[in-house]
C-alpha cells in the first residue's frame, strides 16, 4: 500500500483533467493505497517571492494554501499531477504551486514516484511534451524521484468532454497498477 496525493490543477467546473485524475484516484483506491485528492479550485496560492526563505524555515513565509500541499506532498509517496495543456505547457497553476513547493528540497520528503495526467483540445501526440519536460525539471531536483507514467488525452475540449473517452479506462487501470 503506498500513500498517494493527487493534485488537480484545473480550476474549472467539468474540468477533463479533473475527470482522468478521478479514474486514477478511483483505481488506486481500489487496489488498497491511500488516496488523497486536492484540487486547486478555490485555493489560494501566491506566487514564489524567490526570497529562499523555506530552506532554513522548511516552509514558506507565505501564508496561503500551498503550505498545506506542500506538507501532504512531503508526507505522500506518490504524487499525480493532472492539469490541462494551455499553450503546449501545464497550467499556470500548476506552475505556481511548483515554485512555491521549494521548501521541500530542504526536507525529508518521501515521495518517489510522480504522475502525469493530460488533456487538450488538439489531439497531436507531441502536445504534451512541453509539459512534461517542465515537469521532469522538476523532478530532477530531487534525488531518488523518477516520472513513472503518463497519460495524454487529446480531442477534449469542452467542459466534460472526456466522458465516456477510451482513455478513462487506462488511466484507472494506471491507478490500479502503481
Amino acid at each position: 500500500m503506498k500513500k498517494v496525493l493527487i493534485i488537480s490543477t484545473s480550476i474549472r467546473n467539468g474540468s477533463n483533467s479533473e475527470r482522468l485524475a478521478h479514474e486514477f484516484e478511483k483505481g488506486a483506491k481500489e487496489a488498497g493505497n491511500e488516496v488523497e485528492f486536492v484540487s486547486l479550485k478555490d485555493k489560494n496560492i501566491a506566487f514564489c517571492r524567490g526570497c529562499l526563505a523555506c530552506q532554513k524555515l522548511h516552509k514558506c513565509v507565505i501564508n496561503d494554501d500551498a503550505i498545506e500541499i506542500a506538507d501532504k506532498m512531503c508526507e505522500s509517496e506518490v504524487i499525480v499531477w493532472a492539469s490541462p495543456i494551455y499553450y503546449y505547457e501545464m497550467s499556470g497553476q500548476m506552475k505556481t504551486l511548483i515554485d512555491r513547493c521549494n521548501s521541500l528540497y530542504s526536507r525529508d520528503y518521501k515521495f518517489k514516484e510522480v504522475y502525469f495526467l493530460t488533456v487538450a483540445a488538439e489531439e497531436e501526440k507531441y502536445v504534451p511534451e512541453k509539459a512534461i519536460n517542465g515537469l521532469q525539471g522538476w523532478i530532477d531536483c530531487f534525488e531518488g524521484v523518477e516520472l513513472k507514467d503518463t497519460l495524454f488525452v487529446g480531442g477534449v475540449n469542452g467542459p466534460n468532454e472526456i466522458n465516456n473517452h477510451e482513455k478513462l479506462k487506462q488511466v484507472y487501470e494506471m491507478g490500479r497498477n502503481i
